[in-house]
């Protein structure tokens, strides 16, 4: 069985119950994918929550030029807190690092993206995080 290209490409994107928006794509990143995907972590951010994004990328294919130029763009607004992607090829992180850290220039805010070999390990990682952060923001007695 061949991956996905660009013209049968899926995304399946939702918030887990642990609060992680969960995004899974399958086949090439495209614009359309890329502008849903920020729409996603926008409504998050917005709602003033914990942006978490927990990505499965195992079968991702190529993140197009363009969708990146979309995300850098369409996430400016975003605050995120934390990023977990796992099942990553080298490729895969290598794009996934400089869009990051492209979006992270532009908007001047730090958060942590890691790349993991499995969803237990980022699922873990990423809980860890948002532990953290509710630790930060709870007030002192």
């Amino acid at each position: 069985m061949s991956d996905p290209g660009p013209e049968d490409a899926t995304l399946s994107l939702h918030e887990d119950p642990d609060g992680f928006l969960y995004t899974v794509v399958e086949g090439d990143l495209s614009d359309d994918m890329a502008r849903e995907i920020a729409a996603a972590c926008k409504r998050l951010s917005d709602s003033g929550r914990e942006v978490l994004v927990l990505s499965d990328t195992r079968r991702v294919g190529t993140i197009l030029p363009s969708a990146r130029k979309v995300m850098a763009s369409e996430m400016r607004a975003v605050r995120f807190d934390a990023i977990a992607l796992f099942g990553a090829s080298f490729a895969v992180r290598v794009i996934s690092t400089l869009a990051a850290k492209s979006v992270q220039i532009l908007t001047q805010q730090s958060y942590p993206v890691q790349f993991f070999d499995t969803e237990a390990e980022a699922r873990a990682w990423l809980g860890a995080q948002r532990d953290a952060l509710r630790a930060r923001r709870r007030p002192v007695a």
